[in-house]
């Protein structure tokens, strides 16, 4: 059956969350900062509407933001995260082949033959999700994951289409391509927009007619691929996300805010990974006989590139935070090669089963209760306390990472503490 890809794209999500927990700030400009509240990164679309940039530095733009009474949030990153599960879990209701590709972001495999269009089910996802958590998403269907992309930049700029775009087999798709400026193509980015530019190739029109030898020569092969997306040919793989409710897999991984060649940042990363996943598995009933940590670059640099991954076997089968951690750091030794800037790292968790059906361990039986014992009590902890309550060693030391978040709203779906009241 032919699918198409689908993009849904969470608007100004950040601030899109903020606004669903706070009423006042419906209409005003609202602006999210950095860890240590330096920098910009996140906006309303009234922030942007009055000049205030992307990355910009608090105090470059602290006359705007008193001229025009921006409220100005620190990162709720426990809050992001939570509403980011809570939409996308509102849109796999829709197709059991998704990817979730970032925390505002999820590619879906969408059949074209199934009783309506795709526009129609693009404002059914809008009325669904808008519904259930608040959240506003644009949506876009395309042949390539590129295209899709294209077609989420006219979803958000064209009132007309409603924040719906089908780009599939469709006679507008190089109108759409004329009006997205080259340097706006995902995978382009800022060095060869520049380079684009001056042979005068500025928008994604002109990219998709470029001449194939030279888009290789003077953007490798990761250039070319994009060039392949924009003429409708798929060269991007579409990655589904493996779930706990398929019994099979379990996965917790993220790209990283910048590239890291630092193996103790992606140690601690890995930690963090094993701890969310160990947890998914004690919430859902299950042990894992099998443990995969992979790491890679960003495909989308033109950077020496490396992925690699690495499996171990967990025999017993475990949820222990403490025994999965172990596994992890052994396994990322494997995984790991000095010399590269990693950009995304991950743990999956394999060979599941129902905690109940594993059966008990010939050697430290008593031992491994214990663990148990201690893992749900810090389960039980971190959920009434809040996320991060109770670390483990492994995490970064508070004392030297510690950022500062003097701005942050509360943690209003994680932390029984800062739950709402209502009068």
């Amino acid at each position: 059956m032919p699918v198409a890809i689908g993009l849904i794209d969470a608007n100004n999500f950040y601030a899109s969350s903020e606004k669903v927990f706070d009423p006042k700030l419906s209409g005003r400009p609202v602006v999210v900062l950095s860890n240590n509240d330096g920098c910009v990164v996140a906006r309303s679309a009234e922030a942007k509407q009055i000049g205030i940039g992307m990355g910009a530095p608090v105090f470059e733009v602290r006359s705007l933001i008193e001229r025009y009474g921006v409220e100005v949030l620190s990162s709720n990153y426990s809050l992001y995260a939570d509403m980011s599960w809570r939409f996308q879990t509102v849109l796999e209701d829709f197709s059991p082949d998704i990817e979730h590709y970032s925390i505002d972001e999820v590619f879906m495999k969408m059949p074209l033959s199934s009783g309506r269009t795709l526009v129609e089910t693009g404002r059914e996802m809008r009325r669904a999700v808008g519904a259930l958590t608040g959240i506003p998403v644009s949506v876009g269907f395309a042949e390539t994951k590129t295209l899709a992309k294209v077609a989420i930049e006219h979803a958000k700029k064209s009132r007309k289409a409603g924040g719906v775009v089908d780009l599939v087999r469709s006679p507008y798709t190089d109108v759409a391509l004329e009006r997205l400026p080259v340097a706006d193509v995902w995978g382009v980015g800022f060095r060869y927009a520049g380079m684009l530019e001056k042979q005068g190739i500025r928008t994604a029109l002109d990219l998709k007619h470029a001449d194939d030898n030279w888009v290789r020569k003077k953007m490798t092969v990761v250039g070319l691929r994009t060039v392949f997306e924009l003429r409708g040919i798929q060269c991007i793989p579409f990655e589904p996300t493996p779930t706990p409710k398929t019994k099979q897999m379990l996965c917790v991984s993220r790209s990283f805010g910048a590239r890291t060649g630092s193996l103790g940042e992606i140690r601690a990363a890995v930690a963090f990974f094993t701890a969310k996943a160990a947890e998914k598995l004690r919430r859902n009933g299950l042990v894992a006989g099998r443990l995969t940590v992979f790491v890679a670059t960003d495909r989308f640099k033109d950077d020496p590139q490396y992925s690699g991954s690495h499996t171990v076997s967990v025999a017993p089968k475990s949820a222990s935070t403490i025994e999965l951690m172990e596994l992890a750091q052994r396994a990322l030794e494997n995984a790991h090669r000095h010399g590269f800037l990693i950009r995304k790292a991950g743990v999956m968790l394999g060979d599941l089963e129902l905690a109940g059906k594993a059966g008990g361990r010939l050697w430290e039986q008593e031992r491994y209760e214990l663990h148990c014992r201690l893992m749900l009590a810090v389960d039980e902890l971190n959920e009434k306390y809040g996320d991060g309550c109770i670390r483990y060693g492994v995490f970064p030391d508070a004392g030297v990472w510690r950022t500062k978040f003097e701005m942050r709203s509360p943690s209003y779906t994680t932390d029984w503490s800062q739950i709402m009241t209502a009068h």
